[in-house]
């Protein structure tokens, strides 16, 4: 079974809830995430079910 994608309406508006740059797609451990470009951020963020979790707390940083 495959991930829904996120919308492309709200995917361009996304951007990183900590420093407010613009999010990549990633994948972290076959599972998609958004990653932040800024360049001293770097969090990622997964998605569930097509949702993304914009939670700082629940973040983690890329290795």
């Amino acid at each position: 079974m495959t991930e829904p994608s996120i919308d492309p309406w709200l995917r361009a508006i996304l951007r990183c809830p900590a420093c407010h740059a613009e999010l990549a797609d990633g994948t972290d451990e076959g599972s998609p995430t958004l990653v932040c470009t800024g360049a001293e951020c770097g969090l990622a963020y997964r998605v569930d079910g097509g949702i993304p979790v914009l939670l700082v707390d629940e973040a983690t940083r890329p290795a």
